[in-house]
């Protein structure tokens, strides 16, 4: 049997409780413990106990299969901490205010999110029209391709 590489559950659950990411787990491990763990093994013990995401992911607002190299701009960013915001999820002030900011453009500007994946940009900002009913033009179908990992 392989040896256990959980040394202290415990001690692992006050540092999901305090939002401690992966790499954090990972780190500390190799330098407490002297052991190499992977980030998945936290995945997979956050979702074993049964303990909260630490991400919200909602197709609603990001329904689309995002394209790797669009991944990380910056409207992405905002959808996602938007999500977060939908679903009671704490995010850090700063971002708070950023998240407020970009929302108050969206509307000072009539706009919605736009994302086309065979751009270079990706994502783009178009002017809202009468069916858009929230912050995003929806897709004629959603093109997500990832589940909910807590659903399988």
């Amino acid at each position: 049997m392989p040896k256990k590489k959980i040394v202290d559950e415990g001690e692992v659950i006050r540092w999901f409780e305090q939002g401690w990411s992966y790499q954090q787990m990972t780190d500390e491990y190799r330098r407490k413990y002297g052991i190499d763990t992977q980030l998945s093994m936290w995945g997979n013990f956050r979702q074993r106990r049964g303990l909260t995401r630490r991400i919200a992911r909602d197709d609603d607002l990001l329904p689309w299969a995002v394209a790797p190299q669009h991944r990380q701009v910056y409207a992405v960013q905002m959808l996602r901490l938007e999500a977060r915001v939908r679903a009671g999820m704490d995010i850090e002030p700063d971002k708070r205010k950023r998240l407020r900011s970009w929302l108050e453009t969206l509307r000072r500007d009539n706009t919605v999110v736009h994302y086309d994946a065979a751009t270079e940009e990706g994502f783009s900002y178009v002017p809202r029209e009468p069916g858009d009913d929230d912050i995003i033009r929806r897709p004629p179908r959603k093109t997500t391709q990832r589940r909910n990992a807590d659903t399988r």
